[in-house]
């Protein structure tokens, strides 16, 4: 480790957090739980309006969060030091289990923090048949 910081500096350097702050996919922690009547799914968006972010489900059961972090609008005399907040197009997607009723979901988004809720459906056990064997 000594050598890495002295290779960049003093800061510590970690690989992973470099690639974070690369990749706004990374950048966007997604929790999921399942509780006996749903399947929630909680993601961070700071700075975002829920205007910003979108919310979808396809008819192959796949959850979508996407939207962008806009750039921000610079005087020509500011100085930046320092840019670590990603910025541009992130999305996330999650197959969702069979049990998922995809013509339920809610969304909502509360200080940066959006929830979806994907409520659960009673799925149908195929049933065994037995077949006869001849001769």
């Amino acid at each position: 480790m000594a050598l890495m910081s002295q290779l960049f500096g003093d800061e510590i350097y970690d690989p992973f957090l470099s690639m974070v702050n690369k990749c706004p996919v990374l950048n966007t922690p997604t929790d999921w739980k399942e509780t006996p009547e749903a399947h929630v799914f909680i993601s961070d968006l700071p700075g975002l309006k829920k205007e910003e972010v979108n919310v979808e489900v396809d008819d192959e059961k796949v959850l979508k969060i996407y939207g962008e972090r806009k750039e921000e609008k610079d005087d020509k005399n500011d100085k930046w030091h320092r840019v670590e907040r990603c910025r541009g197009k992130f999305r996330r997607s999650f197959a969702l289990p069979e049990n998922a009723k995809t013509d339920g979901v809610k969304a909502s988004m509360e200080n940066g923090v959006l929830v979806v809720t994907v409520p659960k459906q009673e799925v149908k056990k195929p049933e065994k048949k037995m077949i006869q064997i001849e001769g």
